[in-house]
């Protein structure tokens, strides 16, 4: 007898996890919509941050290039997975014409920030985020949160949340325009 309330306690917390990574996953898959989706396809929004070395960086000045921007958080453990990820499709495109770029959107400080990037072995621009910026880009309702932006600096793909290797850089080629297809060949 004392199984049975065991037993219903797992299994009421199976169905939890069910739903809420169902509802999660539900979420993912959805086309872009409200503020980010009105982005797709129109120009990514400009902005002007404070970098890692105290330089203030713009988007544009990325103009040209295929960007990735990166919207995440030291404390965020999906963005300790990928941001390995970004390192190596930095070396591999980054002379094809193609740039990560990393917004910090945590309370921590530059240099915990900046401490964080080098033990990492973070290869790319590290700015510091505002709140203001994720809300240009429909707000960021996860961390991580990624913008795919093409060489003519408009948005092509969002994703929230980690993505598998294959996607990321399957979106980076996509970004890049037919020299990321020849380049692959």
């Amino acid at each position: 007898m004392k199984r049975d309330p065991i037993i219903l306690i797992v299994v009421a917390v199976v169905i939890s996890l069910m739903l809420v990574f169902g509802i999660q996953k539900t979420r993912h898959s959805q086309p872009l919509q409200g503020g980010a989706g009105k982005l797709q396809g129109q120009p990514a929004p400009d902005f002007s941050l404070a970098s890692l070395d105290g330089k203030t960086l713009k988007l544009s000045d990325f103009h040209g290039k295929a960007v990735l921007l990166n919207f995440w958080a030291t404390w965020c453990e999906p963005c300790k997975i990928e941001m390995p990820w970004f390192i190596d499709l930095q070396k591999k495109y980054g002379a094809q014409g193609f740039q990560v770029l990393g917004v910090a959107m945590d309370d921590a400080s530059p240099s915990d920030i900046a401490d964080f990037a080098k033990k990492m072995g973070v290869n790319y621009p590290i700015v510091i985020g505002k709140e203001a910026v994720g809300d240009q880009y429909g707000g960021l309702p996860y961390l991580p949160s990624t913008f795919y932006i093409d060489r003519d600096g408009k948005v092509i793909e969002r994703v929230f949340g980690l993505r598998s290797r294959s996607e990321i850089e399957s979106n980076i080629q996509k970004a890049m325009g037919s020299q990321g297809q020849v380049a692959q060949k």
